[in-house]
């Protein structure tokens, strides 16, 4: 980038520049979603981190130094929007939407200058393209955060440990097992075994769809751990289906307890304690 101005007009101008840029932002901006004086800090706060970038002879590369206080504070606003729910159009619009009021006022400065005009215009375009595309960037980087941090925590609430009676634990299943779910899975009921004190524990996959060799070899990784752990698996819901597909994929679950029903399974528990439930 060669010899700008634009330090120089955004000084001169920052006032209209502000305002009118306000206005635009209002055109799109939820104001259910972003206060009016919210938005002007922002307009405000990057006005003079792009003057002061721009002074300091920053250049078109974002990655310098000099952009450092213009990256943090696009790094911000794009992180806040996303949080409040706005597109990734309408976050990168904040930055678009500065051309019109600043090519207006380059307009001013350089009206007896057709090439000079044409130059701080391709200057002014390349750099906030540079910076809107910036602000996408982050937004997207910190929506898929979101959505990962979100899938996470459901993953974590869909395997529930629970007591059915002291030293017997329950970890009912729900959906499909993947390698992800299964460390979860794993995690859970092996802090549940040593929180609780429990040497039984049953995992119901009465709720898993289907059972390939992938979700069967996550099982039996999960019964190897709490066995480690000092503690025997059941695995219960174990319906003519998928006992039939187990046998066809050639899986050995000869030496994991396995029975067809959730009650099944706790009865066997029961036993496994000496104990027994009846009718009073």
């Amino acid at each position: 980038m060669g010899k700008t101005r634009l330090p120089e007009i955004i000084a001169h101008h920052e006032k209209d520049l502000l305002n009118e840029w306000m206005q635009r932002q209002n055109e799109f901006l939820r104001r259910d979603r972003i206060s009016e004086p919210q938005s002007r800090a922002n307009s405000h706060d990057f006005l003079r981190a792009l003057s002061e970038a721009l002074s300091r002879n920053a250049g078109m590369d974002l990655a310098r130094n000099e952009w450092t206080n213009m990256r943090e504070l696009l790094a911000d606003i794009s992180r806040q929007r996303a949080i409040q729910g706005f597109t990734p159009s309408e976050t990168a619009t904040f930055v678009f939407s500065f051309k019109k009021p600043l090519f207006a006022r380059i307009g001013i400065e350089y009206a007896d200058d057709k090439q000079g005009l044409a130059d701080e215009i391709w200057t002014a375009t390349e750099l906030l393209d540079k910076l809107g595309l910036y602000t996408a960037e982050v937004f997207l980087k910190t929506r898929e955060e979101v959505v990962l941090r979100q899938q996470q925590e459901m993953l974590e609430l869909s395997t529930p440990v629970v007591e059915l009676w002291h030293g017997v634990l329950a970890l009912p299943l729900i959906g499909t097992l993947d390698s992800a779910r299964t460390q979860i899975v794993m995690q859970n009921l092996l802090e549940a075994i040593v929180a609780r004190g429990s040497d039984l524990a049953i995992i119901d996959i009465t709720g898993v769809p289907t059972v390939d060799t992938l979700v069967a070899q996550h099982l039996l990784k999960t019964v190897a751990a709490a066995r480690l752990m000092g503690a025997e698996c059941i695995i219960s819901g174990i319906r003519p289906q998928i006992a039939q597909t187990i046998i066809h994929l050639g899986v050995d679950l000869s030496g994991v307890l396995t029975k067809a029903t959730l009650a099944d399974a706790f009865q066997l528990a029961l036993k496994r304690k000496n104990l027994t439930v009846s009718r009073s």
